[in-house]
C-alpha cells in the first residue's frame, strides 16, 4: 500500500512507481472515478486526439512519398495477411 500526503493546497504527488504502474508519463492525464463507499479508482486517461493530429503523426519522419497504387497495394497485402 502506498500512503500519500495531502498538501495545504489539497494536492497529492504520486510516486514514480505508481505512475509507471498506471503507464502515465509527465503531461498525461489520469481519470479518477469516485466509488460509493468513499474509495476512488484511478486509471490512465485515454488520449482523445483530433484527425488533424493523427494525419500529421508521421510528418517529417521520412523523405519517401508513396503513390496511390503503392498505398493500395500495401493496404491489400496487409488485409490479406501478407507482408
Amino acid at each position: 500500500m502506498t500512503i500519500l500526503t495531502v498538501t495545504a493546497k489539497g494536492q497529492v504527488t504520486f510516486r514514480k512507481d505508481v505512475l509507471q504502474h498506471l503507464g502515465v508519463r509527465p503531461g498525461e492525464k489520469i481519470e479518477l472515478d469516485k466509488l460509493p463507499d468513499g474509495r476512488v479508482a484511478l486509471k490512465a486517461a485515454q488520449p482523445r486526439g483530433t484527425i488533424d493530429r493523427f494525419l500529421g503523426l508521421l510528418a517529417g519522419r521520412t523523405n519517401k512519398v508513396a503513390t496511390l497504387e503503392e498505398i493500395k497495394e500495401a493496404a491489400s497485402a496487409g488485409w490479406a495477411g501478407r507482408k
